[in-house]
């Protein structure tokens, strides 16, 4: 079995950390307070005192939550000028195309690979090991890493060459995301405005036209009105619609319905939705 590092234990860190684990690779771990590593360590996994002490492990797993969380963790302390040579980082945070270049360039400067595997999946499909892992990066990189991703995914998309492309995949994925919660929302106000029952609804849709988590699992949020325990919150949902807003900029390509959203997410997190699931979009919506 291989050695392994995981660098941030969010909600999606630890049960990548734990399967890890439980595959029987050496898993050390790091993350800026020491209590969510408490339980790996007394599963088996090794604490790192430092980022740079975990850096010296031959495959290191990030999953920070945006680009300041990546840069002040790795590009501007330093941290990769003592990285050893020949060690594989990769990056499974959603972050920016311009980061992910960045990234890729610092590292190479230091002799240190570099690959982006942004994940589809929330914290049950996790827990599952059943993550959709989008990769992009030296080909050679990957084939070093896909043991690990076949330990915490059920399927590995190999994207491209250049790691910016798997992060611009994932961005757009949750701008698709994003698109779908706010038009379920304003189907699901009008339904029930007319009468019909907001469940039976999205489980018609669901089951018909439109099958899949993305509409079964949102809509059926947005009907009950259930937003916690957050998934995945409304400032980050925000994050990653400008994300595509710049990531489509960049190809000048105008995004009329990501313009909207911009003020619906910015009009829910003022109403106080800011730490709910981001179906929470949907209560701008008269009910």
């Amino acid at each position: 079995m291989g050695s392994i590092a995981v660098i941030g234990l969010g909600a999606m860190g630890r049960p990548i950390a734990r399967n890890l684990l439980e595959a029987g690779h050496e898993v050390v771990v790091w993350n800026r307070s020491d209590g969510p590593a408490d339980a790996l360590v007394a599963e088996g996994a090794r604490r790192a005192a430092s980022v740079a002490e975990a850096m010296h492990t031959p495959v290191v797993f990030s999953i920070l939550s945006d680009d300041r969380a990546v840069a002040e963790t790795f590009l501007d302390t330093g941290v990769l000028a003592q990285t050893p040579r020949g060690t594989v980082h990769v990056n499974l945070g959603t972050v920016s195309a311009a980061l992910a270049r960045r990234a890729e360039a610092a590292h190479a400067e230091h002799g240190v690979g570099y690959v982006a595997a942004p994940v589809f999946g929330r914290v049950p499909v996790a827990e599952a090991g059943a993550l959709n892992v989008l990769a992009a990066g030296d080909p050679a990189l990957l084939d070093r890493v896909q043991p690990f991703f076949d330990v915490i995914g059920s399927r590995t998309w190999r994207l491209g060459e250049r790691p910016e492309q798997a992060n611009t995949v994932k961005i757009l994925g949750n701008y698709l995301i994003a698109c779908a919660i706010q038009s379920l929302g304003e189907a699901v106000s009008v339904a029930e405005r007319a009468g019909v029952d907001p469940m039976q609804f999205v489980d018609l849709l669901s089951s018909t036209l439109f099958p899949g988590p993305v509409y079964s699992g949102y809509g059926s949020m947005i009907a009950e009105r259930r937003y916690q325990p957050a998934g995945f919150t409304t400032v980050l949902g925000r994050k990653d619609l400008h994300l595509a807003l710049q990531a489509a900029a960049d190809q000048d390509i105008p995004l009329p319905i990501g313009e909207l959203l911009r003020t619906v997410f910015d009009n829910a997190i003022a109403a106080g939705h800011e730490a709910d699931d981001w179906a929470a979009i949907a209560e701008q919506q008269p009910r």
